[in-house]
Parts: structure tokens; C-alpha cells; sequence
């Protein structure tokens, strides 16, 4: 497992990169999702009642993509970080099996305010036909070193 580094508000500037992940979207993983968030609905499970509806493939619903945000995020800015708050979030295309979704970031934006630390992390996720969902803002406080 790996472990998570503390990420201090004083070591952020804006433009840094939030480090990618890759989420190669296997039939198993859609399975799982679904059972977990319970969301069964077939065009998540089942190839051909996707392809009854236009679709390609079985496709990952938006609580799946919101988690691999969540993850991302999470390993940036630690487990003292809190995430305040998601806007943005837009899926522009399907999200198929088979494919692999990659969530990216950037640092856009940090201010200080109400006796927090703030960050606007921009974020997307992209997969082989391009940018499939975002991009999105997610705003975060994050401790500060010495305070």
C-alpha cells in the first residue's frame, strides 16, 4: 500500500502538477463500481445492452469517475488535507472498457481566507480518444507548516 505524503500549503504554487494516475477500466472493475454505489443500471455491466443504446462498450458511471478525482486529489494533498468542494465535473464522453482513464491536475489558484488555506486544483481525466470528463475545479484547505 502506498503511503500517503503530507502536502503543506506553503510547498504549493500555482501551475504545479498534480501527478497523474492511471485507471485501466476492466469489466471487473465496472462490476465491482457498480455493487459498490449501487448502480446497476446494465450500460455499466453489460456489453450488449450498452450497444443497444448507441453505446460501444460497457461504460464507467460518474461516481467512478468523481472516485478516481477523489484518489487523485487525495494522494496530492494528504490525508490532513480536506476537500471542500467539486465543481465543474462534466463527462464529455464514455468511458469504455478496455480503455485506461488518466486523471490529470494543475495548481490554479491558492489564497488564503477565513483562517484557512485554500487550493483550486484544476482536474480533467482523459482516455484514448482524448479529454473525457472536466476539466473541473476541486477546492482544498491544507495545513500550513508551523501554524
Amino acid at each position: 500500500m502506498k503511503r500517503l505524503n503530507q502536502r503543506y500549503w506553503d510547498d504549493v504554487s500555482e501551475g504545479d502538477e498534480v501527478p497523474s494516475i492511471d485507471f485501466p477500466i476492466s469489466v471487473y472493475r465496472l462490476v465491482m463500481e457498480a455493487g459498490a454505489n449501487r448502480d446497476f443500471n446494465s450500460i455499466h455491466h453489460n456489453t450488449e445492452y450498452a450497444q443497444s443504446t448507441g453505446a460501444e462498450e460497457m461504460y464507467a458511471n460518474n461516481f467512478f469517475l468523481q472516485g478516481m478525482w477523489e484518489r487523485t486529489v487525495r494522494e496530492y494533498i494528504g490525508l490532513s488535507g480536506t476537500i471542500r468542494s467539486l465543481k465543474g465535473f462534466r463527462m464529455k464522453s464514455f468511458n469504455y472498457a478496455g480503455d485506461t482513464v488518466v486523471t490529470k491536475g494543475i495548481v490554479k489558484n491558492k489564497w488564503y481566507e477565513e483562517k484557512e488555506y485554500y487550493v483550486e486544483l484544476q482536474m480533467w481525466s482523459e482516455n484514448s480518444k482524448g479529454i473525457s470528463v472536466g476539466p473541473g475545479s476541486v477546492f482544498v484547505t491544507l495545513p500550513k507548516r508551523n501554524d
